[in-house]
């Protein structure tokens, strides 16, 4: 019963992807996450995250009157609120081994990443000189749920607990097929983006976007867009040669 559901498109999943493709008997037949993503629906997953990313800031200029230097902290919350359900219901469309787990265990697990990252991401923060102070809890904990978003949350809708996929995600840096690029670029993009934005805080030039975190919000920001960039970018060019290797 379990195995006929999930060859069905799943009516939760925004893709309808499930780890199955449709179209008649040659086509239904289980394939590995890997091999069922395409261009378009990482194109259409990408777009959909950045779209959502600006949909934060527009909303909070035009309906709120904010923005991230004047109010840092209500700014990142309405970014990451905003952006959640998008990457969570797309990344759990491309869920490893689909036959086992059905969408929305995969849904549970990413919003169970959220947090847990957010905890990964402010400790790192506070390893590397963020600075410590109730003043600055509430913009420590929305940062750290906005990165969570960036680098923890599409491998835990993705990957679960699988070990392996993660220290070849994370430790190894060794993507393998274009799921592995739709996870780890935009996840390493943010994080080397946020350690770029930390540069100018420490300089005496007393603006008001050297504050914690206004700079490194915007550099994981501009490198997580690089990073879904150049994920498609991979993405694509897979595609292609395995276009050309099949002629």
């Amino acid at each position: 019963m379990r195995d006929q559901i999930d060859k069905q498109s799943n009516p939760f999943c925004p893709l309808s992807t499930g780890g199955w493709s449709g179209g008649g008997k040659h086509n239904m037949r289980k394939k590995s996450p890997q091999s069922t993503v395409s261009a378009s629906q990482a194109f259409f997953t990408h777009l959909s995250c950045g779209l959502a990313l600006a949909a934060g800031f527009w909303v909070s200029h035009n309906v709120y009157s904010i923005n991230l230097v004047s109010h840092p902290d209500h700014t990142l919350f309405l970014i990451w609120v905003i952006q959640c359900p998008l990457v969570v219901l797309f990344y759990s469309c491309f869920r490893k081994n689909p036959e086992k787990c059905l969408y929305l265990k995969a849904v549970a697990r990413g919003l169970l990443g959220l947090p847990l990252g957010a905890l990964l991401n402010a400790l790192g923060a506070l390893a590397l000189g963020a600075p410590v102070g109730i003043q600055y809890l509430k913009r420590t904990i929305n940062w750290s749920l906005m990165m969570s978003l960036f680098t923890v949350v599409p491998a835990t809708s993705v990957y679960g607990s699988s070990w392996t996929d993660w220290h070849r995600i994370f430790a190894q840096t060794k993507p393998n097929g274009a799921l592995d690029y739709m996870v780890c670029l935009p996840a390493h993009g943010a994080l080397i983006g946020a350690w770029f934005g930390a540069w100018p805080m420490p300089l005496d030039w007393e603006r008001p976007w050297q504050e914690w975190p206004v700079c490194v919000s915007y550099g994981a920001m501009v490198g997580y867009a690089v990073g879904m960039v150049g994920s498609f970018a991979l993405v694509l060019a897979q595609g292609k040669q395995k276009y050309r290797k099949a002629e």
